[in-house]
């Protein structure tokens, strides 16, 4: 007997080591998960608006007098700034907790990356060449392909990496047009010029603000094939009718396109804020002053802030919100005034 009371104390140390370990453990899981939830809420909050002009008088030197281009490029370099270094950094890349659950601010940088590539495109091709022949700027060919990396590439290359470097590039461009002893650095702030921009960004509305709209479903009608006036070949080809589709949003993804439309437009407000700036004169001559701060005033309405914590998908007429149609409104308008905007600039 007392030989097998022997025995049985190792085993019930063991057993009572290991209920120790067991519960270490599970308060270190428990504190774990009580981080990662903290840190997923405080990342998932979106970056404030910032100043243009602030922004620009910080990023010149103190000898360097603003000129023109300084205010997009500026706005350009902090939009994307930004996109990297607000609180927990770039998501979009993310492989751990609690960056890998968290979707919202990652369709936000989306947005604002989409926006950043078309101006910086905009630079290379129009805004830094006084004609189509015109030799491209050394440095926005490093920035141009750099922004256009994929953006959830984590390693060989990892995004920010990318990035940074575009920044850089940026950066050089800034130096050298606010040099007044360097020719070759230009910017060329012409309605032409504007006026292709302007129309990259209306496709990009457009698209966001049907995308929107389909939270609730659109009924869309389908493309039939009619034959050719005198065409033989074709003479016997039955015509289809046209046929309705339905074309909504898959629920799981409304937030997704919201929280895209959101730092497409944060981005947006800022750019035009800047074009403002660079481009008075001839918005003045052309008398669009006034459609460019309405095209601002939609998007900075577009960025009131969301006191629900969750994207609601009511029926346009429901009981409940509908916060994609909400956003779908403030987009389609600020598209809207971009196109009379255009028509203003191309006009003699």
């Amino acid at each position: 007997m007392l030989a097998r009371m022997k025995s049985l104390v190792p085993s019930t140390l063991f057993l009572s080591s290991l209920g120790r370990f067991g519960k270490v453990g599970a308060v270190l899981i428990a504190v774990y998960l009580i981080i990662v939830i903290a840190l997923g809420f405080y990342w998932s909050a979106e970056p404030d608006a910032f100043s243009v002009t602030e922004n620009m008088a910080q990023k010149l030197n103190s000898t360097n007098t603003p000129v023109i281009g300084a205010a997009t490029a500026t706005a350009l370099i902090r939009a994307a700034e930004t996109m990297l270094d607000k609180p927990g950094g770039y998501l979009s890349n993310d492989i751990t907790p609690p960056g890998l659950y968290l979707d919202n601010i990652p369709n936000w940088e989306f947005g604002v990356l989409v926006q950043v590539r078309d101006l910086t495109k905009a630079f290379r091709e129009n805004f830094s060449r006084s004609q189509s022949q015109s030799t491209e700027d050394v440095d926005l060919i490093i920035a141009d392909p750099n922004f256009n990396v994929p953006n959830d590439s984590w390693i060989l290359p990892a995004s920010e990496d990318q990035y940074r470097d575009a920044i850089a590039a940026m950066e050089s461009y800034l130096r050298r047009i606010s040099n007044p002893s360097d020719q070759d650095g230009q910017f060329y702030a012409r309605a032409d010029n504007l006026s292709r921009w302007l129309t990259s960004v209306e496709s990009r509305l457009g698209s966001l603000s049907q995308r929107l709209s389909a939270s609730v479903g659109q009924t869309q009608a389908s493309n039939f094939v009619a034959p050719l006036s005198g065409d033989t070949a074709q003479a016997d080809v039955a015509v289809a009718p046209a046929t309705a589709r339905i074309v909504k949003t898959p629920y799981l993804q409304i937030d997704d396109v919201f929280y895209e439309a959101r730092g497409t437009t944060w981005a947006l407000m800022h750019f035009l804020q800047a074009v403002e700036i660079d481009f008075e004169a001839v918005l003045r001559d052309k008398n669009a002053l006034v459609s460019v701060r309405q095209i601002i005033r939609e998007l900075e309405a577009s960025q009131r802030t969301v006191f629900s914590p969750v994207i609601l998908n009511g029926g346009g007429f429901g009981l409940f919100a509908n916060h994609s149609l909400v956003m779908a409104n403030y987009v389609s308008r600020a598209n809207a005034a971009i196109i009379d905007l255009r028509e203003l600039l191309n006009q003699g």
